[in-house]
Parts: C-alpha cells; structure tokens; sequence
C-alpha cells in the first residue's frame, strides 16, 4: 500500500549558508515531508509530522519516526498571525526549535548523526541527542557516547557524554567519561560565501550542492580533550590517566594525572605520558621532584617499547652457568 506523503514548506531566518555541516541554523526554507500526514496546532505554534518524517534544509536531512517544529512570528514581523497559504500555513514565521523522535539519522555531505531523540536549538545552534545509538560519523573518525552527545557546528565542536568514544579508519581508540572533540575551520574560514553552481559529481554519485565544501572539507578532528577515566589502547598496551588530549592527525596523546602504562604483566606509573598511536610506544615523562614507578615482569623475546624517562636500552647479558654442587661430606674446593 502507498502512503501519500504531506509536504510542508516552513521558514526560517533568511541567513546565508556557508557550508557548515549538519547545521540547520543557516539556509533558506525548511521542507517537511511525512507518510502519516502533518499537523497543524495553530494556538501552540506547532508543526508535527508522523510517519517517516523528513525535514530538509540546504543540504542537511533530519529522518526520523516524528518531527515537531516549534515556530514563532519572524523577527521584525508582526505578533498577528500571517495568512495561511498552500505552501506554508505558518508563513512569515521562524523555527526556533526542531525535535526529531524515534530512530533518527540526521545527515549532511561529509557526516551522519545517529541517536533515538534529537533537539536542535536554532537560537544557540547546537543539536543535542540522546537515547540508544549515539553517533557522530565523519570521513575520519567516529564518536560515539552513552548519556548525549551534543555538536556545535558554528563552534567546530561536539561534546560526547558517558562512555565517550573516539576511534578513527584505522583503529586507533580513546575513550573516557567526557570527550570533546574539536574540528578544523571550514575552508570559508567561517565567513558567508556565495552560493556556487551545483558541481558534477562522479558517475553514480548524487550532485553536491552549491555552497558546501568538497568531501572531508571541514570535517576532519584537530583534536580530542578527554576527561575521566581515560583510556588509550594501542596493538601492545594500555594507557590510562586522569585526562589528555589527543591528535588524530599526528596520533599523539599526551596524558596527565594518576597514568599507567601496562604492557601484559608490566607496569609503569607516573603523573604525565606521551603516546605514539601510529608507532605504538608510549613514554612516561618524569616531572620536577616525581619520579616514576614501574613493574617489570621478565620474559623471553619481551619487546621493549615502554621507555622510561633517560633510560637507554641496555643489551642482554648471557646467563652465566652455576658452579656444580658439592656432594655431602666432601671438602670444599
């Protein structure tokens, strides 16, 4: 059976759009589509839409089971309620408020977030989610979160809450109680550029849209603050601290507080490390008046890629074989 999907054209602030990804605080019109039809509550300011819900603006798409739109009279118009037309029962208003529920998949050229309940604030531009599945995919990494997750597009940040997780393409993992994560500047610089010609796209790829940056544009992590409880793991050991801060583009952390660097049954303790994710060694870091603890646990054909701070590795000296044992009532020799 076909459902006839209701289409609904609602206006926002007319301001320009400049490329900022998963951002639906900057455009033109906003297009709601639905299965299940759309509701107008009239005396609420309210737009709600069941079934398969779709809103769509500049390039970013918001699916989810049902959408509820939170209008107002538009800056500088009239309290008095416009005339209603085909295209826009609510026109002349603005969307200060958009709430998706239900399986949600908000998506752009370069990233895709992922949750059971979104809130996006238009007034403070950020997109706060929540519920089972929280993502948030770029071309590089992946984070994802078990209490919220929050991304500020004009701010280049998101914020991952409860079992924070960042790992990147080529599985390279940090995790802790808070992670937020900060992404490069837009090419534009964050300045209003002017809308381009939709570019051809390869064959069997849809057209990007005039105005948003190329594939990966804007989107890669410069770094990663992490807070509580972190946890950096590499193929050979583990690094835990108290807080850090990451780099995806060169693979190194550095960790501070209460760290440990465990290595099978070794262990080293200190207050600050620094961490190679690419070359998997780790290097405590020894600071005025501290000095730095470690568990060594000898082992055959052990590698030594914990370095202490000033050591040098040392080679290993042939076991020498013990004197034979005197037999009971001879003499000493």
């Amino acid at each position: 059976m076909t459902c006839r999907r209701a289409m609904l054209a609602l206006l926002l602030l007319a301001a320009p759009a400049w490329g900022q990804s998963l951002d639906l605080s900057q455009g033109g019109p906003v297009e709601i589509t639905s299965d299940d039809g759309i509701e107008w509550r009239q005396a609420d300011q309210v737009v709600i839409a069941r079934g398969n819900a779709r809103a769509v603006r500049d390039g970013v798409t918001v699916d989810a089971d049902r959408l509820i739109a939170r209008y107002r009279p538009r800056s500088g118009a009239q309290a008095a309620q416009p005339q209603a037309t085909a295209a826009s029962p609510v026109s002349g208003s603005e969307i200060w408020r958009l709430e998706a529920e239900g399986n949600v998949r908000i998506t752009s050229t370069n990233e895709r977030a992922t949750g059971s309940r979104a809130v996006y604030d238009m007034d403070q531009a950020v997109m706060v989610l929540s519920g089972q599945g929280l993502g948030l995919e770029t071309p590089e990494q992946t984070i994802t979160a078990r209490d919220s997750l929050e991304y500020w597009p004009q701010r280049r940040m998101a914020v991952a809450r409860g079992g924070a997780v960042v790992t990147t393409t080529d599985n390279r993992r940090v995790a802790a109680d808070t992670l937020v994560a900060h992404f490069l500047e837009d090419p534009a610089g964050g300045q209003a550029q002017p809308a381009r010609p939709t570019q051809a796209a390869a064959p069997g790829q849809a057209p990007r849209p005039g105005g948003l940056p190329g594939p990966g544009e804007g989107s890669k992590i410069e770094r990663v603050e992490a807070f509580g409880n972190v946890e950096i793991r590499t193929q050979e050991e583990v690094v835990r601290g108290e807080r850090g801060v990451y780099s995806p583009q060169t693979g190194m952390a550095r960790l501070i507080g209460a760290v440990r660097i465990t290595r099978g049954d070794n262990q080293l303790n200190g207050q600050e490390a620094i961490v190679d994710l690419k070359s998997g060694v780790s290097r405590l870091v020894s600071a005025p008046g501290q000095r730095v603890q470690g568990l060594i646990v000898p082992q055959d054909n052990q590698p030594a890629q914990v370095q202490l701070p000033g050591a040098q590795p040392q080679p290993r000296q042939p076991r020498q074989p013990l004197p034979p044992r005197s037999q009971p009532g001879a003499a000493p020799q």
